[in-house]
């Protein structure tokens, strides 16, 4: 049986390739294939990321829900949540855990990352 494919052709661009050359191709084409991955990890995100980011910095899982929530709400989801309780640690020199406790708070949380909020500039 005779196969139907292009093999022949195809490998004709890549028989005079050294072990090194044929490496080094390898990792180009690998990288071609995965930079639009990486782009696409750097701006876009989901409720499910988030809410795994703030259980790693220390939320429950009802905190972490509630405050996602929130972000979706006001329209910060796309910064990071973490991020968000950064802001709020930093903005009020608070622990990380303190943090996440007001933006329980679902006014904190609106009054804070509205539109022309104090910490919705730079987010």
């Amino acid at each position: 049986m005779k196969r139907l494919d292009d093999f022949e052709n195809r490998r004709e661009s890549l028989k005079g390739l050294s072990d090194q050359q044929l490496h080094q191709r390898f990792w180009q084409l690998s990288q071609q294939l995965v930079d639009p991955l990486i782009d696409l990890a750097k701006s876009h995100t989901t409720p499910s990321i988030e809410r795994s980011v703030l259980l790693r910095m220390g939320a429950s899982s009802i905190e972490a829900s509630t405050i996602v929530g929130y972000a979706i709400a006001n329209g910060v989801i796309g910064s990071g949540v973490g991020h968000c309780i950064v802001k709020v640690k930093n903005h009020y020199q608070l622990s990380v855990r303190q943090s996440i406790e007001r933006c329980m708070d679902e006014s904190f949380f609106i009054e804070n990352f509205k539109p022309g909020g104090v910490l919705n500039e730079s987010v």
